[in-house]
């Protein structure tokens, strides 16, 4: 029989789960029936639309808010993507440009059945999973050839606004023995309701979550990984306005680890809970997927409260969380709950 050490009784823990859990079935109930300008904006990165316009509006955001506008966003970003290729027989990158250059309505053209347009869109779709389950493979290959770091992991921040400084920092962080390299974002990005584009060398107190800032960190830290014998994992933010998108930009670029909360950025961002809520689910159905550790905020929220009096709502956060993830399709492997009761 196993006993705890801290002399828990574990009936009370179960509990404590069985409550947790029908608190995250309410909140799924809901979840399950909205989209968001983020999920949406997500499924256009995922049919690998990418780029922006010549004010630097993200082309995914063009898409979406042209389909906001014109009040048909409910129906879904992927059936009119779909429709058009069918129509016009142009790729995904090819129809956003046309919508953003105002040469393309995506609702005046013909509309097909969704069969139809599942069939058209489907090797698209199937490209991009191959792409994130290659990334899987790549990953759990360089684990079984130079192998990881002894655990518990030494994390290690960068956070210099410069992306290609930041790189030097994070290889001489992997020589002295770091196993994780978390790259902090830009103070305010979590409020940014679109995702900036390119390689970023101006953020302060952190740099630019970006796909390509992403893609430059993921090639360095490959590099020191091979010359140092072991793979060093990536940690980035996937919390904030853009939460899925960000998510999916990590599954592409092959990140390893995610912070990844709701209920942080509805406590000190005041961020709309409902909306926030819909984009973590389909957040952590992409991290599941693409093998991504997720760190939840807990620990943020003693920085701002006594440990021991508050202890109990990091302890309710951490159940309610737990049990979001596993509606999402994260198994117990790669869910990091946050906790750090620092304590005299």
């Amino acid at each position: 029989m196993f006993k705890s050490k801290l002399g828990l009784d574990f009936n009370k823990v179960d509990k404590a789960r069985g409550l947790a859990k029908d608190i995250a079935v309410d909140v799924q109930k809901f979840v399950d029936l909205y989209t968001t300008v983020a999920v949406e904006r997500t499924i256009c990165r995922l049919l690998e639309i990418d780029g922006v316009d010549c004010d630097e509006v993200p082309l995914p955001n063009i898409v979406v808010d042209h389909l906001k506008d014109k009040g048909v966003l409910s129906e879904g970003v992927m059936y009119f993507i779909g429709n058009a290729m069918l129509e016009t027989g142009m790729s995904p990158q090819e129809i956003a440009e046309k919508v953003s250059s105002g040469e393309l309505d995506l609702t005046k053209i013909k509309q097909h059945s969704k069969d139809e347009v599942q069939k058209a869109i489907e090797p698209v779709v199937n490209k991009v999973v191959e792409r994130i389950k290659s990334n899987r493979e790549q990953r759990d290959k360089y684990l079984t050839t130079i192998g990881e770091g002894p655990k518990p992991y030494l994390y290690v921040i960068v956070a210099t606004g410069n992306i290609y400084e930041d790189v030097i920092q994070a290889q001489a962080a992997a020589r002295q023995g770091a196993d994780i390299i978390a790259v902090i974002r830009t103070t305010g990005q979590s409020l940014l309701d679109y995702v900036p584009y390119g390689a970023t060398t101006e953020g302060f107190g952190g740099t630019f979550a970006t796909q390509e800032n992403f893609r430059i960190m993921r090639k360095a830290l490959d590099e020191v990984g091979e010359e140092v014998g072991r793979y060093i994992r990536l940690c980035n933010y996937c919390s904030g306005l853009c939460m899925p998108e960000i998510a999916a930009m990590g599954a592409l670029e092959r990140l390893d680890v995610m912070l990844n909360d709701a209920l942080y950025g509805i406590l000190f961002r005041d961020i709309n809970m409902q909306r926030t809520l819909v984009d973590q689910f389909f957040s952590r159905v992409i991290n599941g997927f693409a093998g991504v550790i997720i760190n939840t905020g807990e620990d943020n929220y003693l920085t701002t409260a006594d440990a021991v009096e508050n202890a109990h709502t990091v302890l309710a956060s951490d159940l309610i969380n737990e049990q979001l993830a596993f509606m999402a399709g994260l198994p117990e492997e790669q869910m990091g709950l946050g906790h750090a009761f620092e304590m005299d």
